[in-house]
């Protein structure tokens, strides 16, 4: 049970592009420079901010997101990162490579690489967007939820004592989740420093733990659709050396430990029981590596929990589906970035078109639905054929596509659940796709937060595919039912 002994503390921004994940990364690597284990998590759905997370302390990031999890949900998975904090194994069948140009990557590839058998002292929990931003999902109920302490992250830039005016009103809009104290992030100079610290203190209730420079030489590598992954590798050890040790010098990590110590979680009831240890119900290929790295750690513990074994594979380098599978699920990613090398690789091309084609289990998320499709159309790599499952093409753009949670229906019978079941996700792409012919089944009716409705999830056979990221916390039972179909389909080669 998690209880009142936690120790955690959540990083909250005055606004998107305050510094959050540049200070959370660098507290990440100072506590775990200095010997203290840290388990990293993220408020809401993004996948990029985890993986930089896992590069900057070696565990594994979860995500917290209210929304699509539900509290229950959040606290259970708050409190199974707390005890089990290592990171996942290697990737690919015969072992991970971490060489240059290498397709297939190690998740746990870190400067600070975990040791098993450390107790866990602190968690770090990076909020999204401003504190308040993204009302019942926001960094502020989350931290309610949780009963964790809040340290803000005050871009001073461009101002001096009108910063106290900010924090002020941060103080009072929700007295429950005040910040306890502040980070002050681009401060000019020493002078600029006193003015900013002067008004705090005179007018606020937060502690100001420290400060970084204007002047601090790092940035976070980005480009058309986003940050750099952290499988990818975007920061050099020696970048996070540097900035964990600027986070060492200016910020009192001796404080801040004591305010994360003042953590009241709420204890939640223990987890159902598993299958039994050796009891594998089906065995299910998951890609992953550089083009296919978005993922979310609960739906694989989900699948765990009820029976999977989960054998991961690289479309990139593998020249074949492993051995023995019973399902696949081929989660998003950047295959756009290498589509080139996917369609360079026609055996694995063939083998997941057989696979489809054969009636076994396939689940393709957004980049592993564009995987599936007849070939990825770009300006920069003109038109590269894929596994072509589904007869359309996936049309890279340089404007955002789609962006928000959504919420879907079951409109058919499928192998997450009966008609009905209601899931719940989150959708962000830059491509879209020709207009699927009308043969083509769509089983989701997908619910927007504006109201609007659309028809998705299209269905061939017995593959699933779609834009939609899922979170199975949501509706646990759709882990139970994926495994369930896996198993009645059995192996390629098996009579049906």
């Amino acid at each position: 049970m998690a209880g009142d002994r936690d120790s955690a503390i959540l990083i909250a921004g005055t606004s998107s592009g305050s510094g959050k994940t540049t200070i959370t990364l660098g507290l990440l690597a100072a506590l775990r420079n200095m010997g203290m284990p840290v388990q990293p998590f993220k408020c809401g759905p993004d996948f990029i901010d985890p993986g930089l997370h896992q590069l900057a302390c070696g565990r594994v990031s979860r995500n917290l997101d209210l929304w699509m999890m539900g509290e229950a949900q959040v606290r259970g998975t708050f409190a199974k990162g707390q005890k089990s904090p290592l990171p996942l194994g290697g990737l690919g069948r015969g072992g991970t490579s971490d060489e240059p140009g290498s397709s297939r990557f190690h998740p746990s590839s870190s400067p600070f690489p975990s040791r098993e058998g450390e107790s866990l002292l602190i968690s770090v929990i990076e909020g999204v967007m401003g504190m308040f931003d993204g009302q019942d999902s926001s960094s502020a109920a989350l931290a309610k939820v949780l009963g964790v302490p809040v340290v803000l992250i005050l871009d001073v830039r461009s101002a001096a004592e009108s910063v106290a005016a900010v924090l002020k009103g941060f103080e009072t809009l929700m007295p429950e989740v005040a910040p306890v104290a502040v980070i002050l992030n681009r401060v000019a100079s020493p002078r600029h420093l006193e003015l900013v610290s002067g008004a705090i203190r005179k007018h606020c209730r937060a502690e100001i733990l420290g400060h970084l420079p204007q002047s601090l030489d790092f940035s976070m590598p980005a480009r058309h659709l986003g940050l750099f992954t952290g499988v990818e590798q975007p920061i050099s050890p020696e970048a996070l050396e540097s900035l964990a040790a600027t986070i060492r010098a200016q910020v009192n990590l001796e404080r801040l430990l004591e305010l994360a110590a003042s953590a009241i979680v709420p204890a939640v009831e223990d987890a159902p029981p598993r299958h039994e240890q050796g009891t594998v119900q089906a065995r299910i290929g998951v890609a992953r590596d550089r083009a296919f790295c978005f993922y979310y750690e609960d739906n694989f513990d989900l699948l765990r929990a009820a029976g999977a074994e989960l054998v991961f594979f690289s479309p990139l380098a593998d020249r074949d589906l492993p051995e023995g599978l019973d399902g696949l699920y081929l989660g998003g990613g950047y295959p756009e970035l290498y589509a080139r090398e996917l369609s360079g690789n026609l055996t694995m091309r063939q083998a997941i078109s057989d696979w489809a084609d054969s009636g076994r289990v396939l689940y393709a998320e957004c980049g592993g639905f564009m995987y599936l499709t007849e070939g990825i159309v770009g300006e920069d790599i003109g038109v590269l054929p894929m596994a072509g499952v589904f007869p359309v093409t996936a049309r890279m753009q340089k404007k955002r596509a789609s962006l928000g949670y959504r919420e879907v229906r079951l409109e058919q019978d499928c192998f997450f659940g009966p008609t009905g079941t209601v899931l719940r996700g989150h959708e962000f792409h830059y491509s879209v796709i020709d207009q699927m012919p009308d043969h083509v089944e769509r089983i989701y009716t997908v619910n927007s937060g504006n109201g609007e409705q659309s028809r998705e999830g299209y269905r061939y056979n017995n593959v699933l595919g779609g834009y939609l990221h899922l979170h199975f916390g949501y509706n646990p039972q759709m882990a139970v039912e994926f495994v369930r179909a896996c198993r009645s389909a059995g192996p390629m080669g098996e009579k049906q």
